[in-house]
């Protein structure tokens, strides 16, 4: 039995999002975004546990090595099967490099300048280089609305950053935190529109992703030797109990449903799911890194929440 049948999707044509002005109210795709966005939202605070005492590169790579076997036992059972032809495992592998190595390894260390819940924030705004990329890319428009709305989160954001440097201690460096989670927001907005497109979308989705983590995992090790040297095994049970969480839930759990939401939504209105990512990451950084609120920060969110909720509500955002 398939785990995604192939009756669960609307009619569409290639390439294109779901067009839908309610779409996302719709349970097939509503249960699937809320999951998404409170499992991600609880990923943050486990990564920075991930980083006491062990390299970053290591903690990604141990990640995808016990995700990957997962993710090719979903797609065997699911029914889609491992194979693929040479386009794409092609894509695979750029997906592997982009989403699973590099968006990663990014996020991982921006995290050792800046608290999770910051790292959530400027992540959160991954819907504005996924609309613009879908445009470039895709073919598929945004409208004014969606513009202004993320304007203003944009605004709001930096806020929150000036708020985080002013907090910072002696010898911190935001301004490398900030470089590094943009880089990941970046990687991984392009590889969330790549397989999205024409190739990726004629591919089953779980034998795709477990092609791509293989590929990420080889990438993610090979990396962490040349920065790092030998791998570096922790003997703490709470390391590996939080590397299981990122890697089962974090990972084998929701990006079948993230990438589905991306082609029946488009990538743009998909990445919204990160204002629930960014709420949860914040009580959770503020209930367990004693994360400080400030007149500035509180402006800088509720920027960033209207920002995102405006271009949220923007009638078909992506066409």
């Amino acid at each position: 039995m398939r785990l995604f049948p192939d009756n669960a999707a609307p009619v569409q044509s290639p390439g294109q999002p779901l067009d839908r002005p309610h779409a996302l109210l719709r349970p097939r795709i509503a249960i699937p975004f809320v999951i998404v966005g409170l499992i991600w939202g609880s990923t943050w605070l486990v990564i920075r546990d991930q980083l006491e005492g062990v390299p970053p590169g290591w903690s990604v790579a141990w990640r995808f090595v016990l995700a990957t076997p997962a993710m090719f036992l979903v797609a065997l059972l699911s029914g889609d099967g491992l194979r693929m032809s040479g386009k794409g495992h092609a894509l695979a592998l750029f997906v592997g490099v982009t989403q699973f190595c590099g968006n990663y390894n990014f996020v991982y260390r921006a995290e050792q300048y800046l608290t999770s819940g910051i790292v959530a924030v400027m992540i959160s705004l991954l819907l504005v280089p996924n609309t613009l990329l879908a445009r470039l890319i895709l073919g598929q428009k945004a409208t004014p609305r969606f513009y202004v709305g993320s304007a203003i989160a944009i605004a709001g954001i930096a806020l929150l950053l000036l708020h985080e440097s002013r907090a910072a201690p002696p010898g911190g460096n935001v301004p490398l935190g900030i470089a590094l989670a943009l880089g990941g927001m970046i990687a991984a907005s392009v590889s969330n529109v790549m397989q999205a497109n024409e190739t990726g979308r004629a591919m089953p989705m779980t034998t795709l992703i477990a092609w791509s983590m293989l590929y990420g995992a080889i990438c993610d090790g090979t990396l962490a030797w040349a920065m790092s040297g030998p791998p570096v095994l922790p003997d703490r049970p709470g390391y590996w109990l939080g590397t299981a969480w990122l890697a089962i839930f974090g990972s084998v759990v929701t990006f079948p449903m993230y990438y589905r939401l991306i082609r029946e939504l488009g990538a743009g209105r998909a990445a919204y799911n990160g204002i629930m990512v960014l709420v949860v990451a914040m009580i959770l950084s503020t209930v367990f890194e004693g994360y400080r609120w400030s007149a500035l920060a509180v402006a800088g969110a509720v920027l960033a929440l209207a920002g995102l909720v405006i271009a949220l509500r923007a009638r078909n955002p992506v066409t």
